[in-house]
């Protein structure tokens, strides 16, 4: 189901959303479906006829309705304006994106692709196709270390869910209040997906990416809500996300930060765009493929002792009473998660009292076991942690432009000052996942000791930042690459998102003049 107008836009589109070149090239996309035999299903009883006949879960049926009528269902105030700020802080991450590599990458790719001009290339003057604009937009995203993150499914949300959204909802035109709604819906589907299968520590069982399989769930259930998709259509929809799912720990080892930006945003942003377009055009596929034989969760779920570790309810659980997006992390600063409590303890030292680089003579900075496998000496300076403390040391700050100068690894100041930085992999810390803290203790040539655990990191739920912080992040970040009326205008959209008819209307804002 559709918002307000919205709905006799899609009812005049039908279905032929998809040419005879397009389905042609979707077609290496899609995946081979078989359908589930109803009377191997459990827990018929529980659901509708109708879907009972079909062989689909109580779990299953609450998800899809839910998911169906996403598009009309008004939010809470309070997750209205958390979505505003999530979708803020993803278009500044797109858009500062395009000034790194895997972000021009991102660019070449499809202008030199082409396509129909239906949807935005954020921070270009290109208009293409919306499954090439979503896998753009998705790279573009996570080309940095600059957007958000959901702790408790260990993942990356907004770099696929939003791109999905604003592709979809430009072929739909589709009005802001609606994309909200999908943006929404995009964080509650994708996140739980790898909660109910341990969280952070499915990927430490299975070798599979959390990230992954978070965005394409999330891309899809936030395209299929701007398609305006029926509860039997999500379903097909979650059985094509399924299909899609990948990714695996092997991103890590990315030096260049491009495969990882494919795996969280792009790859995920353009499949679940193409799995809406796919589904609304007619294509049919299984009806729960949460349940029954070689489901989802047989398939991907950690096991111990040949038992499957994973716990389906929680796909449905507290669906429009708990909103993920309100538990997803911004960032303060524009570096790779585990090096925001670090710096968060430092820039509080320096308020307790003054002192330069020089009188430091060390830094222990104790984080989680997989945290300190993440960052400790990376090449890239972003996801360094001795080398960002380094430059905070330095500079008493952490910009944009300072996390992103590879140059300065080499300078012999910033190499000094790394020299004096530990990090250590803490238990206490461990015991602490998925909360992103840590404990960092500095000594000083005078004899002073500061020590601050840092429990609730700047921008966390549990700490959030205010709009005029996510605004002035936003700002400092877009307007190098738009100009200050841009991103101006941009902004003024974005917080009134309610107002706008149809989501195009963005577009000029959005893209370079």
């Amino acid at each position: 189901m559709v918002h307000g107008g919205d709905k006799d836009k899609l009812a005049g589109r039908g279905g032929a959303i998809l040419t005879r070149r397009n389905l042609l090239e979707l077609a290496s996309l899609a995946f081979a479906t078989t359908a589930i035999p109803p009377g191997l299903m459990a827990a018929k009883a529980a659901a509708s006829p109708d879907e009972a006949a079909q062989g689909v879960s109580p779990i299953m049926d609450k998800l899809s309705k839910y998911m169906s009528e996403a598009g009309e269902r008004a939010l809470p105030a309070e997750v209205v304006e958390k979505a505003k700020h999530h979708i803020l802080d993803t278009l500044a991450a797109i858009i500062s994106g395009s000034e790194i590599r895997p972000g021009r990458a991102a660019i070449e790719f499809v202008r030199a692709y082409g396509g129909k001009e239906v949807a935005t290339v954020v921070a270009s003057n290109i208009v293409c196709g919306p499954i090439e604009a979503a896998l753009a937009n998705g790279v573009l995203a996570h080309a940095d270390e600059t957007d958000d993150s959901h702790g408790p499914s260990r993942s990356h949300p907004g770099v696929s869910v939003v791109p999905a959204a604003l592709a979809a909802g430009e072929q739909f035109g589709i009005s802001g209040k609606h994309f909200l709604r999908a943006v929404t819906l995009g964080y509650d589907v994708g996140t739980r997906v790898t909660m109910c299968m341990g969280g952070p520590d499915y990927q430490a069982a299975t070798h599979r990416s959390t990230h992954g399989t978070v965005a394409t769930f999330g891309a899809g259930a936030a395209a299929g809500c701007a398609a305006g998709l029926g509860a039997q259509q999500m379903r097909l929809l979650l059985d094509y996300s399924a299909q899609q799912t990948s990714g695996i720990g092997a991103w890590s080892r990315d030096a260049e930060h491009m495969e990882k930006a494919f795996l969280f945003g792009g790859k995920p942003a353009a499949g679940g765009v193409t799995a809406a377009m796919l589904i609304r055009a007619g294509w049919t596929g299984v009806d729960d493929v949460f349940s029954g034989p070689d489901n989802f969760f047989e398939a991907y779920a950690p096991r111990e002792n040949g038992v499957i570790k994973a716990d389906p309810a929680q796909l449905a659980d507290k669906l429009g009473e708990r909103y993920e997006i309100t538990r997803t992390n911004i960032k303060k600063w524009t570096v790779g998660s585990p090096i925001q409590a670090p710096l968060d303890a430092l820039a509080g030292f320096f308020k307790q009292r003054s002192f330069t680089a020089d009188d430091v003579q060390k830094v222990v900075v104790r984080i989680a076991s997989d945290e300190a496998n993440t960052v400790s000496n990376r090449e890239m300076p972003d996801i360094c942690l001795e080398h960002m403390v380094a430059v905070m040391l330095l500079d008493k700050t952490a910009t944009f432009r300072s996390a992103h100068d590879k140059a300065r690894m080499k300078d012999p100041a910033v190499m000094r000052q790394r020299a004096k930085v530990e990090v250590v992999a803490d238990p206490r810390i461990d015991a602490r996942r998925p909360r992103r803290e840590a404990i960092v203790e500095v000594m000083l040539a005078d004899g002073t000791q500061l020590s601050e655990w840092v429990r609730d990191v700047r921008g966390t739920a549990d700490n959030p930042m205010p709009r005029d912080e996510v605004v002035a992040k936003a700002r400092d970040l877009m307007t190098p690459v738009l100009g200050a009326a841009n991103c101006s205008i941009l902004i003024e959209k974005v917080l009134a998102l309610e107002s706008v008819k149809d989501i195009r209307e963005l577009r000029p804002a959005l893209q370079r003049s």
